[in-house]
């Protein structure tokens, strides 16, 4: 064998890679690769987290704006239909028969006829269509139409009233969805079970529903910072009478799911301060100028689902 033999051949271009290239070629992949998942790892936590942020963010807002809503319209009165009289009446009757009686209660005062005939009656009685009344200064014919005006001074009920708001209860009355159909509402800010709750019923209802699972409007509250309640209310005097002029509603809530970075809850308040039931707030303002044939009594019907 001679020594020309023995000399190692060149390597062709087709030997493929050593054990040390791939090592190296696959450490490199490797740490790619690592980084690229991080990547992808930390876009999904941060998307979760602006997920949970969102719609917890969401939920609050539904809340306090149907909140907003109503507190807006607690106090409007209305009839479910326009109503007519349907005989006519004499100067000291103290009898009116009308088209239909839905939605009136004893103690409502109502405004018979038009123009310089109109007057203001309050209803003593009801059976069927025929109303018992406080005695009629003018006669009134046939057809002359009957209206309900003013509102309801307890449109919030008071805390200064028997089983009246409290700082975790809101209490409302009125044509409160502006559809002619008068209800009662009630929220319910319950902190130890994590829950806001709205329970409706019509203002005639004969009890109140139990609260449910369905009447939930949002899940995981909390205690607000420093102690502040739920609701909070100014009130404003006339004639001896509790009105509730403005409401403060105030709610914390925290995300369904733990933070993926900080492995803990998000958390957010929300706070409406200065929500006026505007029905409230104008027959207010007519009793302090002593227009009270404006200022509507709270029906009976609703005094009892209070407690």
């Amino acid at each position: 064998m001679t020594q020309d033999s023995l000399k190692r051949r060149p390597a062709s271009g087709d030997e493929g890679f050593t054990l040390i290239e791939l090592i190296v070629a696959t450490f490199v992949l490797m740490i790619v690769s690592g980084a690229v998942l991080k990547g992808v790892m930390d876009m999904s936590a941060l998307h979760n987290t602006v997920m949970n942020r969102t719609d917890v963010h969401s939920g609050v807002r539904n809340a306090t704006q149907l909140l907003s809503q109503e507190v807006g319209q607690a106090g409007r009165i209305s009839l479910p239909a326009a109503v007519t009289l349907t005989v006519a009446t004499v100067v000291g009757g103290t009898s009116a028969t009308v088209s239909s009686a839905t939605d009136m209660f004893v103690g409502e005062q109502l405004l018979l006829d038009t123009g310089t005939n109109s007057e203001t009656v309050t209803i003593t009685a009801i059976a069927g269509n025929v109303l018992t009344t406080s005695a009629m200064e003018s006669a009134h014919a046939v057809g002359v139409p009957i209206a309900v005006t003013g509102g309801f001074a307890a449109g919030v009920v008071p805390t200064s009233t028997a089983n009246g708001s409290t700082a975790a209860r809101l209490k409302i009355f009125g044509d409160i969805n502006g559809n002619g159909s008068m209800v009662y509402v009630e929220y319910w800010c319950d902190i130890a079970n994590g829950r806001l709750y709205r329970n409706s019923m019509p203002f005639t209802a004969g009890a109140k529903p139990a609260y449910a699972i369905d009447m939930v409007l949002i899940d995981n509250i909390l205690a607000n910072p420093g102690g502040t309640p739920c609701f909070t209310y100014q009130t404003q005097s006339a004639g001896g009478v509790d009105y509730v002029t403005d409401v403060a509603i105030t709610l914390t809530v925290r995300t369904q799911n733990r933070d993926a970075n900080t492995n803990d809850f998000q958390t957010e308040s929300k706070a409406l301060l200065n929500v006026s039931p505007r029905n409230v707030f104008n027959v207010w303002q007519l009793a302090g100028l002593g227009n009270t044939n404006r200022v509507q009594p709270t029906p009976a019907s609703v005094t009892a689902l209070l407690p």
